[in-house]
């Protein structure tokens, strides 16, 4: 299997983590794996870890990575696509030419994405697909729905995302949902240790909320420091971290942030099934994550978390404040947490992933 994806570790994000997964799992159940991904690193693991550079233009960096395709994917028998658009388009038309098996994983709306970084789209995604904009975002939508359309399968990580792509003219029974894992073998310390290992300024028995996400605008991150700040009037001990908003951290030192963490907060406002959230809920830190996209999936609010409106100052100030001041039953939120969290194994996510392959 070739997998081609945007991302790849130290970058992080579900496609990144996921390609990881697949390459340190799949090879144990009789597969041979190649990645291949943008970077500004150079970065190889016995051969297996191809980078085209993000420093070379638009264009060429995209015919570049479709000659890679070529190359890597004439001796595979499947190319596994995690993007539909600046991945999707360049392997689409290599395994049309290789006739190769074309799987694609749809994480999100990518045309959406774009159209609200670049070219002004205001919406979120539900209100998005009903709508028309400008040249730029028909023109996305136009490719990562030719993409599909050509998929021999198209896998996504949720139901709220099977229902997007759905909606984007495609046939249900092409769409198949495989609910990510996750894998905190790392995580062997406890909250006291972490926070020791990490150096926190202060008291060690500070109050930190942690976030961990993509700098893009719809994380919500600007909206969640200004309730932090507005918190520290009632909890002076109170920090709030975010995770991948100003520089690259290891895996090693997302998981040390986790333990230490009295809350995870997720204000976005939109997500397809964010792995974050099944991180932290394997961690046993709370979650506060907002009623949006496929976290409703994750998080029956009241049960094993809470769940708020997006970009709601007050909603949020106050479920942050319930948790760190007990008035809900932290403990079995955590503990109905670690039990439905059970269900999301690499066990599990491979073999399906390996029943769609043969």
């Amino acid at each position: 299997m070739l997998i081609a994806t945007g991302i790849f570790p130290p970058d992080i994000g579900g496609p990144a983590t996921y390609s990881k997964l697949l390459l340190n799992n799949l090879p144990r159940r009789g597969f041979e794996v190649k990645i291949l991904a943008y970077g500004d690193f150079l970065q190889r693991q016995s051969g297996k870890i191809f980078i085209v550079s993000k420093k070379w233009p638009k264009g060429l960096r995209h015919f570049i990575y479709f000659l890679k395709v070529l190359h890597y994917g004439l001796g595979a028998d499947f190319i596994f696509v995690q993007d539909p658009v600046s991945v999707g388009l360049p392997a689409m038309l290599a395994a049309k030419i290789l006739r190769k098996k074309f799987i694609v994983k749809i994480v999100g709306d990518y045309a959406w994405e774009q159209g609200f970084q670049r070219f002004g789209v205001k919406d979120l995604p539900d209100d998005f697909q009903n709508k028309n904009y400008g040249f730029f975002v028909k023109a996305l939508r136009f490719i990562q729905k030719r993409v599909c359309k050509n998929a021999d399968c198209i896998i996504t990580p949720s139901f709220y995302l099977k229902k997007i792509v759905s909606g984007w003219g495609i046939e249900e029974n092409k769409i198949k949902v495989i609910y990510n894992a996750v894998d905190i073998s790392e995580i062997n310390f406890t909250k006291e240790e972490a926070r020791r290992k990490l150096m926190y300024p202060g008291n060690i028995d500070d109050k930190i909320i942690l976030s961990i996400g993509r700098d893009v605008p719809w994380k919500g991150f600007s909206r969640l420091a200004a309730v932090c700040d507005e918190l520290k009037k009632e909890i002076p001990d109170l920090k709030l971290i975010i995770i991948g908003k100003d520089k690259k951290i290891p895996r090693e030192a997302v998981f040390l942030n986790l333990k230490a963490a009295d809350a995870f907060v997720l204000n976005t406002g939109y997500e397809g099934l964010s792995h974050q959230i099944l991180e932290a809920m394997a961690a046993g830190v709370p979650v506060i994550a907002t009623n949006v996209g496929g976290n409703p999936e994750l998080i029956k609010s009241g049960q094993n978390g809470l769940l708020v409106k997006y970009n709601d100052r007050e909603e949020l100030k106050e479920a942050i404040k319930k948790v760190l001041f007990n008035k809900v039953d932290v403990a079995d939120f955590v503990k109905k947490s670690q039990d439905f969290i059970k269900f999301f194994t690499e066990e599990k996510m491979i073999s399906e992933l390996i029943k769609i392959l043969e």
